[in-house]
């Protein structure tokens, strides 16, 4: 079912625009291919699509993205910011630590989104399934975080 739902998804970047996840998941399930969020995600960063201004694209450039070839730098985990667009749902702030919500089984990917930028004003971060527990040195730098991802999360 993986091969032929990236190969659906790879023929429906390549032949029309898909600006955004629920888009690309509603052209999917109009083809008969029910799939979650969760797993749309992890498709997208399998498959290596890009997102730019017309709607994403595959490494190649093939699709509505950028229109030229896209070079891959750096081979990481998505970042905190696309993360967050993708599972974020609400963030919180109390005393040193920070509570963000997800949606079912996001708290983990947005947990090590955020242990890999490596920001100075988190000690660590546990997940659960839908929640991620930040841990700050205290509760000033538990407001700066909050702010961060707030605006992550609004934008």
């Amino acid at each position: 079912m993986k091969y032929q739902r990236h190969n659906a998804i790879r023929e429906l970047v390549a032949t029309s625009p898909v600006t955004n996840q629920d888009e690309l998941r509603r052209k999917l399930r109009r083809r008969g291919i029910e799939v979650t969020q969760a797993t749309l995600s992890r498709d997208i960063h399998e498959l290596r699509l890009s997102k730019g201004p017309g709607g994403y694209s595959m490494p190649s450039g093939n699709g509505n993205g950028s229109g030229a070839p896209i070079s891959f730098e750096d081979d990481g985990p998505p970042s905190i910011e696309e993360m967050i667009e993708s599972f974020g749902l609400r963030v919180r702030q109390a005393m040193n630590q920070v509570v963000i919500g997800t949606v079912m089984g996001g708290a983990q990917p947005v947990a090590a989104a955020l242990d890999h930028e490596g920001w100075v004003d988190v000690v660590g971060t546990v997940a659960g399934d839908d929640t991620v527990l930040v841990i700050c040195p205290d509760p000033r730098q538990a407001v700066d975080v909050e702010a961060r991802l707030r605006k992550m999360l609004e934008s």
